[in-house]
């Protein structure tokens, strides 16, 4: 198996935690999107998306459509995509994916866990390269044969294919189809995948470190200080870095 593969399985170990997250990080998707492209997710592809992953967090059908009402409103206001970088102790790259409506009050609260942990705040650029940007698709496995979805995937750049397990509320394993590609590929998937009637569970992006660094137990615990200040701020929406995580 491929770096997508390790990476998906070390970070299914780290999912949110709150649902209420869950729910905060989709209603900000939402609005952006819907800001984008227009309430209609018939013609707005990123609002499809979004709305199918709301979905596969178990979000109320009722929540969504609030949401995506409440994103027309014209006094609605928009959330801009920041993206910070820098350094936890020990030398672990940090890259932090946020969405705020005021990048005054983010800047600083980052920075000032970067402070209150030892790290440093880098500038734009510092840590971005260490990461690869891919798009993901999970999708329903069914009878697909995934060697021959692979051979039709490849010219769009799909570079890894492989079975993923989940279980369900009843406690049943629930198997899955992981697509992972560069980022520019999505649209194209996306529509392979919804003119052939391939049912998408969700669908996402995600960096991941092209190299990682291992920590002793005691180290680890310095760099979580830093990662779980991020994950608690309302304005983070995701946090990548190069810590070889532990999978057992």
């Amino acid at each position: 198996m491929g770096r997508a593969f390790e990476f998906r399985k070390a970070r299914k170990m780290k999912r949110w935690s709150a649902m209420s997250k869950a729910f905060t990080r989709i209603g900000k998707d939402i609005v952006m999107a819907v800001k984008e492209g227009g309430p209609d997710p018939d013609s707005n592809s990123r609002l499809r998306a979004v709305i199918q992953n709301a979905k596969s967090v178990n979000m109320p059908k009722d929540n969504i459509e609030r949401a995506i009402k409440r994103a027309s409103d014209k006094n609605q206001g928009d959330y801009k995509e920041v993206i910070f970088e820098g350094y936890a102790q020990h030398g672990i790259a940090v890259l932090i994916e946020t969405a705020t409506d005021n990048n005054t009050r983010t800047v600083a609260n980052v920075r000032s866990y970067f402070n209150k942990t030892d790290g440093s705040l880098g500038t734009s650029g510092s840590v971005v390269f260490m990461f690869d940007h891919t798009c993901n698709f999970k999708i329903q496995g069914g009878d697909l044969d995934l060697e021959e979805l692979e051979l039709e995937l490849i010219d769009f750049g799909v570079e890894e294919i492989f079975e993923d397990t989940d279980e369900n509320e009843a406690g049943e394993t629930i198997t899955s189809v992981m697509i992972y590609a560069p980022f520019e590929s999505f649209g194209s998937i996306q529509k392979y995948l919804e003119d052939n009637t391939i049912e998408i569970i969700s669908s996402g992006f995600e960096r991941i470190p092209q190299v990682t660094k291992k920590l002793s137990p005691e180290q680890m615990e310095d760099v979580e200080k830093l990662i779980e200040k991020l994950e608690e701020d309302d304005d983070v929406q995701n946090v990548y870095h190069t810590m070889e995580e532990v999978t057992e």
